[in-house]
């Protein structure tokens, strides 16, 4: 047998799927009680938590796990919902922001609660203090190294997690 099936790297990219994935299936059913998609929240929350509550649809595409088509298609979609609204780059012409309207947060207040507690009980409170900081470090350290546009258009790196 090929020794390189026992790597502990398998276990450490294997361990980190599966605990997104299934930290992401329990947050997904909460989100479906309030009519949002994953991608519907995370864009909500990337709005909310931005200066001005907008990003260029290019840097909303960086923070996002979606193409820049993607962002376009998601946008049009909540744009006619009223959750969100395009507004001009008024410095360039080619460039638009999405800006979360008060309808969008409405609905991000409806749904964060929950969130919140799903998130204390599946995530975060099942890790000491300590143990949770060090986990957050690494966790930047990995995602600024493979993905460098997810803060693109966040006044603050932390602030844009």
């Amino acid at each position: 047998m090929n020794t390189d099936l026992d790597d502990p790297r398998l276990t450490a990219v294997g361990l980190l799927a599966e605990a997104y994935t299934g930290l992401m299936n329990r947050l997904a059913a909460q989100f479906e009680q309030h009519r949002l998609s994953t991608v519907e929240f995370e864009v909500l929350m990337r709005l909310a938590r931005s200066p001005g509550h907008r990003l260029r649809m290019t840097d909303l595409a960086g923070q996002t796990t979606l193409s820049t088509s993607g962002v376009t298609r998601v946008v049009d979609r909540m744009e006619r919902d009223g959750m969100v609204r395009r507004e001009a780059c008024p410095s360039d012409r080619r460039s638009s922001y999405a800006v979360i309207t008060d309808a969008g947060t409405q609905r991000l207040e409806e749904v964060l609660p929950g969130h919140l507690e799903l998130v204390q009980q599946w995530y975060v409170g099942l890790l000491p203090p300590d143990r949770l900081t060090d986990l957050l470090g690494s966790l930047r350290t990995v995602r600024d190294a493979v993905n460098p546009c997810a803060v693109a258009g966040s006044s603050e790196t932390a602030s844009a997690a």
